[in-house]
């Protein structure tokens, strides 16, 4: 497997990141997560995937800043979140990269690289985790809350849309530890 190094806070800075408070984040969440979309991945540099989200959101728990993604126990990714019990979500221009998310959220990493069907790069955060160099803002996040949907709780007319099988999606709440964002050139 192909290693990648990990950058240091001043290497991101050198690409154009600038890490951020969660107050300074200026982003419409909504916008962010339902028509701008987001790669949510897991692993590290030696072993990782990645897949296309639109369901989610920011907020607070705990007095933590968090974030809230939604996978299906089916999806190749959840095994690299369950096993890490961390990921990044990354944003980008959609119209750039739409093909890309297209990508990433029509085709298994189990299959094989999807990756090489995108322009991405991968990139290896101070952190270990991993996320692209062509994000316009990367969220870092550790997991505190995990919990399953399941169908005594989610309304029939939701069930009926979203789920044509009893595999519902899991829910995971990560803590922030970390915003970056694409300073403008």
């Amino acid at each position: 497997m192909v290693s990648y190094s990990q950058h240091t806070d001043d290497s991101m800075q050198a690409m154009g990141f600038k890490k951020i408070e969660v107050r300074e984040l200026k982003e419409n969440t909504i916008k962010l997560f339902a028509d701008d979309w987001g790669l949510v991945t897991a692993g590290d540099s030696a072993d990782f995937n990645t897949m296309t989200i639109s369901w989610g959101g920011i907020g607070n728990l705990w007095n933590k800043p968090a974030t809230f993604i939604f996978i299906k126990p089916e999806r190749y990714t959840f095994g690299f979140i369950e096993k890490h019990q961390s990921y990044t979500i990354s944003f980008f221009d959609h119209a750039e990269y739409q093909d890309d998310l297209l990508v990433c959220g029509s085709k298994s990493g189990r299959d094989g690289d999807k990756l090489k069907e995108t322009k991405l790069t991968k990139l290896c955060l101070p952190s270990g985790e991993m996320a692209f160099k062509e994000a316009r803002i990367i969220f870092e996040c550790k997991i505190i809350y995990q919990d399953s949907l399941n169908s005594e709780t989610t309304p029939d007319r939701e069930k009926k849309r979203y789920y044509k099988t009893d595999h519902f999606h899991k829910l995971y709440v990560g803590e922030i530890t970390a915003i970056w964002r694409k300073e403008s050139e």
